[in-house]
């Protein structure tokens, strides 16, 4: 279990002040001077000897994405912060914004200085009203006490600018992000040129999520070797954990990474509805990944990328949703489908037709209105969407479809099997 001691988000309950003052009690801005005048350099070595991997799904090292953005261009350099949390089940960002939305300002001015940028642009997601008015007015808190703007204290010209998106689930890819925040459609472009060398107005950008940004401060403070000693090797540090489903006590919390699942669920989130002989799958990472079961789990399963990729699905943004018995996971696992199709962009021939097909067969096996031999039909087309798109929307729609097929077949076939001898009896 994290120590109180090891805690970066102290008020992720939002239980103590979320302003200046109180994010100074918590050591928000601490010798924040200090760490800039170390210089560019040592942030970003100081953060990959942390060991931080991004904490908005993908998993890359934090301090490596930072060591692409030129030491020396003619443009200016830019870093973007992915405040656009759509994904189902995901609710953590939310709550920095939220509650502590100053680790995010503190985190958004060393980052920029490692990476020479002198602005920083937070897009946040359209429907989140109340969380952007929070994050400005901590902006605005930080510009009336110099600690941002020109000629502020730490002696780096540095300006916020909080874009508010329009609530679009393909704008948390970075480079459809980056499309909108320039008041275009969003839609994920073509790579190579990443963002580093060609990102926002053309100029080199780099792209992190909340959670990554936010944590910095401390990881300097700190010492790298602090953060790197939490968790598990490649898997360290502290990680928010978005627990939902069909657990007692829903919850998001801070842990360290590859904490075994079921001390995760029992310790922080009650345990599961009726017990876990009542268990039968869990998303661990996000709506966009593979489901696991309840055989391979809950005794086996750790919290971390390397562990969940192991297992074929993967830890994404850590949003664990929890499936008891009572669940149709045919049916849980259409509503998904539904709303790949929905958010699907349009812009690549497999996410925008391939979506849509398997929407409507996954509403058919709803009922059991299908041929067994569709089951595999239906995991082929899933594969060939799989990988062969410009972002990974047509993964994030194939990939619960391949979960459910791979541990649940019979419940699907049983359901074939169940409307066939109801017609059968109709007739």
């Amino acid at each position: 279990m994290l120590a109180d001691t090891d805690r970066i988000f102290r008020n992720l309950y939002g239980r103590e002040d979320w302003g200046l003052e109180g994010a100074r009690k918590r050591g928000a801005w601490d010798a924040t001077k200090v760490l800039i005048d170390k210089g560019h350099d040592w942030i970003i070595d100081e953060m990959k000897a942390s060991g931080l991997r991004g904490r908005g799904g993908a998993g890359f090292p934090t301090g490596m994405k930072w060591s692409f953005m030129p030491k020396s261009d003619p443009r200016p350099s830019y870093l973007v912060v992915n405040a656009d949390e759509s994904e189902p089940g995901t609710c953590k960002d939310r709550e920095i914004l939220r509650h502590d939305p100053h680790l995010l300002v503190e985190g958004s001015l060393l980052a920029s200085f490692a990476m020479r940028a002198h602005t920083c642009f937070i897009y946040v997601r359209g429907e989140f009203i109340r969380e952007r008015e929070r994050l400005q007015a901590a902006v605005d808190q930080a510009y009336a006490a110099k600690l941002i703007g020109k000629n502020n204290v730490h002696g780096w010209d540095f300006e916020i600018v909080v874009h508010h998106g329009a609530g679009a689930y393909i704008c948390g890819e970075e480079t459809a992000l980056l499309e909108s925040l320039e008041g275009k459609k969003g839609q994920p472009r073509m790579k190579p040129p990443f963002p580093a060398n060609v990102g926002v107005y053309g100029a080199p950008t780099t792209v992190n999520n909340v959670e990554s940004i936010a944590v910095a401060g401390d990881i300097l403070r700190r010492g790298a070797g602090w953060f790197s000693g939490l968790g598990k090797p490649n898997n360290v540090g502290t990680k928010l954990f978005c627990i939902s489903g069909h657990v007692n006590k829903p919850c998001t919390v801070e842990e360290e990474m590859g904490i075994p699942f079921r001390e995760l669920i029992d310790r922080h989130a009650g345990g599961v509805r009726g017990g876990w002989d009542n268990f039968l799958a869990v998303i661990p990472g996000g709506s966009s990944v593979r489901c696991l079961p309840a055989s391979l789990c809950p005794d086996s399963l750790t919290m971390d990328f390397d562990s969940l990729q192991k297992l074929g699905s993967g830890l994404g943004t850590a949003a664990v949703i929890v499936m008891d018995r009572s669940t149709d996971i045919i049916a849980a696992i259409a509503r998904l489908a539904a709303f790949y199709k929905h958010e699907s962009c349009g812009q690549c021939t497999p996410c925008r037709e391939g979506a849509g097909w398997m929407m409507r067969v996954m509403n058919r096996l709803v009922e059991g209105n299908a041929q067994k031999s569709e089951i595999d039909l239906l995991f082929k087309v899933s594969k060939q969407i799989e990988g062969h798109t410009i972002c990974a929307l047509g993964d994030a729609a194939a990939w619960p479809i391949q979960g459910l097929i791979n541990h649940f077949r019979p419940v699907i076939e049983a359901r074939i099997d169940a409307a066939q001898v109801r017609r059968q009896a109709a007739e």
